[in-house]
């Protein structure tokens, strides 16, 4: 009796962790562009407002200059254009809108952007996006070795902020650790002006995801080592020192990495945060509002994966719910996926 007893107690303990243990879903990519030359890092997208169909893709490769390069791809993965001779590229992060600071003699008015982190020349490259490509629109003078950035564009004006992460700071500065840029756009010229410096580090690993909540005034980002950090985006906010939450604490089996909000109007969405593993990278979804709990995890095929972005939109019959983008470094591309299939698994 004594023997069955613990076979039963044993059997049930097997079946209850079995029941607690995490589904991971997998969902299979549409595509892959093509290849970078050295290094993918980090996409962004752009999105073509009169012609959703035809928006873009931005991609860093992320080596030395004259090789480190800001691709962008059409949705069909093929390179549509390359800026070389950056000097190792990191991330790239795209925003909408940005008005001119004074009316421009010559007509010039609003432009869409994208801003990434030259790391060996301590600074930003900026570019402008329209219908007709991408072109250089001005530097902006950073920190030491800029890693993540993540842009934000304020509701009440308009007014759009890059967001920086360095690679590595002396301890003393484990606080106040990000940089606030606002960004203005001069005659077509993008210049930018230090306005504050905030953020927590726990000093392990690196920081390079950072991602912005533009309607909800949130920044996240990823201190590899420790957590997902949430702050207020909003530099004249009253608590704009104050750490708002930490979590994606526990779970992850490899740094924490890539960050992208899938955005749907009132507040719905989801954060989806990036397990940096070999092979097949895991990404951990989180509840866009509220205490940011756990919803699911999911993984794709992508090689350690070091950033992703997605988007709501729809971008025609090839991706009518929108689009996620990850980095897929042995095959030196990125993986392009349907969000219909990543909503299927997600029950939405």
């Amino acid at each position: 009796m004594a023997g069955y007893r613990i076979l039963l107690l044993i059997t049930v303990s097997a079946t209850l962790a079995a029941w607690q243990a995490p589904r991971i879903f997998e969902v299979k990519p549409a595509l892959g562009t093509q290849k970078v030359t050295n290094d993918p890092d980090d996409p962004a997208i752009w999105i073509n407002q009169a012609n959703p169909e035809a928006s873009l893709v931005l991609g860093t490769n992320k080596v030395q200059a004259p090789h480190g390069a800001l691709v962008v791809f059409g949705l069909d993965g093929q390179i549509r254009q390359t800026f070389s001779n950056i000097d190792r590229p990191n991330n790239v992060d795209v925003e909408y809108d940005l008005q001119p600071a004074t009316p421009a003699a010559n007509g010039t008015g609003s432009m869409d952007i994208a801003v990434v982190t030259e790391r060996l020349k301590d600074r930003l490259r900026v570019f402008s996006i329209s219908a007709q490509g991408v072109r250089e629109a001005g530097t902006v003078d950073c920190c030491r070795e800029p890693m993540g950035v993540g842009l934000y564009r304020r509701p009440r004006d308009g007014a759009i902020f890059a967001i920086v992460a360095p690679k590595g700071r002396p301890d003393s500065l484990r606080t106040n650790y990000l940089l606030q840029f606002r960004l203005e756009n001069r005659g077509g010229k993008v210049t930018g002006t230090l306005v504050r410096r905030f953020g927590l580090f726990s000093g392990t690993k690196e920081i390079e995801a950072v991602a912005v909540d533009d309607e909800l005034g949130f920044v996240y980002y990823a201190d590899e080592g420790a957590g997902i950090r949430k702050y207020h985006a909003d530099p004249d906010h009253a608590q704009a020192a104050q750490e708002v939450a930490v979590f994606g604490t526990t779970g992850y089996r490899g740094d924490r990495e890539g960050l992208a909000l899938y955005t749907k109007p009132g507040g719905a969405g989801f954060l989806i945060s990036t397990d940096q593993l070999p092979f097949s990278s895991e990404h951990q979804v989180y509840a866009r509002g509220g205490d940011n709990r756990l919803l699911l995890t999911f993984k794709g095929g992508a090689d350690t994966t070091d950033g992703v972005e997605v988007t709501s939109t729809p971008l025609g019959p090839r991706f009518p719910a929108g689009l996620f983008v990850a980095m897929n470094s042995a095959p030196k591309n990125f993986l392009f996926y349907d969000m219909r299939d990543i909503l299927k698994v997600a029950g939405r």
